[in-house]
């Protein structure tokens, strides 16, 4: 029987329910080992996303392309990659709005995007930091979900990809303290962008 590791140690994730850590694919031991999995799967999703063939056909900005997106990042991880969480976690909306909320969103990023409302920029960071932090869609995974597709909004539309501070953002330690921080900061201010916008490209 597969060990599962302790998602819920690393500060600011979300405390993953037992019904769906017990969903796990392959038979991990560690938590270092899960993390390295995961990247695996992740790059696998990113060459797709970034292909040029798929950049010229997809738009990111469809529900469809958002689920699959995770899916292809997760799915050799999760049996539960793509699919919206159906329980309430301490981040985000409650579960049984997410199917009204994802669509409000991206309807809301294409009015940005086509009445120039803000800078590519900032629609993609913002687009981010609502997926984020007020719906929260998936059991887990949301952040590198949310920043990958940040990434695919710039890159769709001219801009180069964020580099969210050079580090890698799953782990603890300076970067995600100040990432958390820059997600808090926005939380409390609509505004006050400046913050994460400077952190997505630092």
């Amino acid at each position: 029987m597969s060990t599962i590791p302790n998602l819920n140690e690393t500060p600011g994730n979300t405390p993953l329910h037992p019904d769906d850590a017990a969903q796990l694919i392959p038979n991990l031991a560690s938590r270092r080992e899960l993390d390295e999995w995961e990247r695996t799967n992740i790059l696998v999703a990113q060459r797709w996303a970034f292909n040029s063939r798929v950049m010229s056909s997809r738009d990111p900005l469809d529900e469809l392309y958002l689920r699959e997106l995770h899916r292809r990042m997760f799915d050799e991880t999760w049996k539960w990659a793509g699919k919206y969480r159906i329980r309430d976690v301490n981040i985000g909306c409650p579960c049984a709005e997410i199917y009204q909320r994802i669509p409000a969103l991206l309807g809301n990023a294409r009015f940005w995007i086509e009445n120039n409302t803000f800078e590519i920029d900032e629609i993609a960071v913002r687009f981010h930091h609502q997926l984020v932090s007020e719906i929260h869609a998936f059991p887990n995974g949301n952040e590198r979900h949310a920043r990958l597709l940040a990434n695919v909004l710039a890159t769709k539309h001219g801009r180069p990809r964020f580099t969210w501070g050079r580090a890698n953002l799953v782990n603890t330690g300076p970067p995600r303290d100040t990432y958390l921080e820059a997600l808090r900061v926005l939380d409390a201010d609509f505004k006050n962008i400046r913050p994460l916008l400077e952190f997505a490209r630092s």
